[in-house]
């Protein structure tokens, strides 16, 4: 007897995950250059897929990271510490050569922009008391608010405490791991649905041609992202492993940045970057804490943002910056970059910060905050898009320098 050929549907639902959010990338391109009136009918989709990762992600972190050290063997290493260096490290080596391109490539801005809302932080000390305050926020309202530095410091404690629990309830905290696991990897069945609203709505955006009085500026942000992607990350992995670097770093930027640079935030991209660690056979006390923890501090593209606006205002109005003081901005961009939250347009809010160190008033530095939120439909997704996947790779970096055991990059 005969079997019934597959249907387009089913052959289409056979296709890796990879496939499925490719073919969704390629129609709402599509879509948008077609028939720019309908992309706002499918921008629900692209909505409700980041606010359903948004959703779960502070759960997911808070169940994960409570489970993983609750059953952490003792003795058993979690590869933190290298994890942290190369966060630190690479988020200075972003800043670094972005004030080399800056150097390179100086870029003027129009400083007639409106002002836009929000308060910047006052200095560097603002920066870290606000990261101290979130760690002790009520655990309550970090899960509600998505404070991931909040729900990692309770994560951890309750962990901690639980060390000496009953083995019952112990395997009760990998049960409920596991099941809200699940619930996120139902999540990201839906990313090609997602991809496609998101890619078509963005693209049907009329506020687009706004990005051509600011082109150049923008080259140098997304030039200097590229280069730590394609370069300077390259070097860090092969640093660490002593082998060639592409293959994960292509897995990281296919798997983790391609979604990142749509959904726009970290903190969305949190669910994402577990499942890729999983796949990759990382270790689970490690990428437990360390890619919710990368997805705050480990900010490559927002040093990269902070510091091109930043020189890009000092050469508008003719500051001369001398090599010590560029080199201090970046230190101070890389220290503001670990307090940016990961959410769209997190980065923007800290250039007044660093406009400061050159004496620039603030009604000055707000004016280049409005710069920065009309081009942010493309460095946001840049930076969000270099931001998340670098999580991945330091993770994966450091686990495989640090055990010797192969990473799985199979493309299923």
């Amino acid at each position: 007897m005969k079997t019934a050929a597959p249907t387009a549907l089913q052959r289409l639902m056979r296709l890796s995950l990879i496939a499925q959010i490719t073919i969704g990338l390629i129609l709402g391109i599509a879509l948008a250059l077609f028939a720019p009136g309908a992309t706002q009918s499918v921008a629900l989709l692209g909505d409700l897929f980041i606010a359903a990762l948004k959703a779960v992600a502070p759960v997911l972190v808070f169940v994960l990271v409570a489970a993983a050290i609750a059953n952490h063997k003792h003795g058993q290493p979690t590869h933190m510490r290298p994890v942290l260096m190369l966060y630190l490290l690479g988020t200075l080596a972003a800043a670094l050569v972005a004030v080399l391109a800056s150097f390179i490539w100086p870029t003027t801005l129009v400083l007639n922009a409106p002002q836009v809302g929000g308060t910047p932080p006052g200095g560097i000390l603002a920066v870290l008391k606000n990261l101290l305050l979130s760690a002790v926020s009520n655990p309550l309202r970090a899960l509600i608010e998505a404070n991931f530095i909040g729900i990692l410091a309770w994560a951890i404690g309750l962990g901690v405490a639980l060390r000496h629990a009953s083995p019952t309830t112990q395997k009760m905290l990998n049960d409920l791991s596991d099941a809200v696991s699940s619930i996120v990897h139902t999540v990201i069945r839906f990313a090609p649905l997602g991809i496609f609203g998101l890619v078509a709505a963005t693209l049907g955006d009329s506020g687009l041609d706004a990005l051509l009085g600011y082109g150049r500026v923008l080259l140098v942000i997304v030039g200097c992202m590229l280069f730590v992607a394609l370069v300077v990350n390259p070097l860090f992995v092969f640093w660490k492993l002593r082998s060639n670097p592409y293959p994960l770093i292509f897995t990281c930027l296919r798997d983790s940045a391609l979604t990142a640079f749509f959904t726009r935030s970290s903190a969305a991209n949190i669910p994402i970057n577990l499942a890729l660690c999983r796949r990759m056979g990382l270790h689970e006390d490690t990428y437990a804490i360390s890619i919710p923890l990368g997805a705050t501090i480990n900010m490559a593209g927002a040093a990269i943002t902070i510091t091109v606006m930043t020189l890009a205002a000092a050469h508008t109005l003719g500051i001369q910056v001398d090599l010590a003081t560029a080199l201090l901005l970046s230190v101070v961009a890389s220290f503001a970059a670990a307090g940016v939250s990961g959410v769209a347009g997190g980065s923007l809010l800290l250039i007044p910060m660093a406009t400061a160190l050159f004496g620039i008033s603030p009604d000055v530095a707000m004016q280049v905050v409005a710069i920065g939120f009309v081009i942010s439909v493309v460095q946001d997704s840049a930076e969000t898009a270099l931001n998340s996947s670098t999580d991945v790779i330091f993770t994966a970096a450091a686990c495989a320098a640090e055990t010797g055991e192969p990473l799985n990059l199979d493309r299923s």
